[in-house]
């Protein structure tokens, strides 16, 4: 039996962590990673202002702490001036993989010309992959059909727990042997 994959889901909204509108971000990665995922995990999810500092703290702690193998976060990837979450995200990060970034915002540009304004990015911190998405429900599923290929076999890199999906959803790129 494999180990359960700890899976840190960060929501970084102003608004939603105020309690002014209800989080839609954190539950729509909940959800899709309760779709695809065959082998066991939990989620450790957490709703954030979009502040630097608290973001970086935030991955940090997931990452070092709560032992996540992977943490995805949903918001702040835009221009406006609160949008930080790649800035925090490059804060603690040891190894940049902007491949990630670049494949979510070609899969996005197919679907919206706004995608350009979108600063997604992605990293590894120890033994711990960080994915930052968008903050729309429909860009998040969107943009993690096309990184999810490659979610477990970079988990098992950075020797994470081994990671499963449903081939009938995602099909987990791993080399033959």
């Amino acid at each position: 039996m494999s180990a359960i994959a700890r899976i840190g889901i960060v929501t970084v909204s102003d608004r939603a962590s105020a309690g002014v509108y209800a989080d839609e971000g954190g539950p729509a990665i909940r959800d899709y990673m309760a779709k695809v995922l065959t082998s066991p995990w939990e989620a450790i999810e957490r709703v954030i202002p979009d502040d630097r500092r608290l973001i970086a703290e935030t991955l940090i702690a997931l990452a070092d702490r709560e032992g996540c193998c992977l943490v995805v976060t949903t918001g702040g990837t835009g221009p406006a001036p609160r949008d930080v979450t790649p800035e925090a995200t490059e804060d603690v990060i040891e190894k940049p993989m902007p491949g990630f970034g670049e494949l979510m915002r070609q899969v996005s540009l197919a679907k919206v010309p706004t995608a350009i304004l979108s600063r997604q990015t992605a990293g590894i911190r120890g033994k711990t992959l960080i994915v930052n998405l968008p903050g729309r429900p429909r860009a998040i599923a969107e943009c993690l059909d096309a990184v999810m290929p490659a979610i477990p076999y970079c988990i098992d890199l950075i020797e994470g727990p081994y990671i499963e999906t449903d081939p009938a959803l995602i099909a987990a790129f791993r080399p033959k042997k």
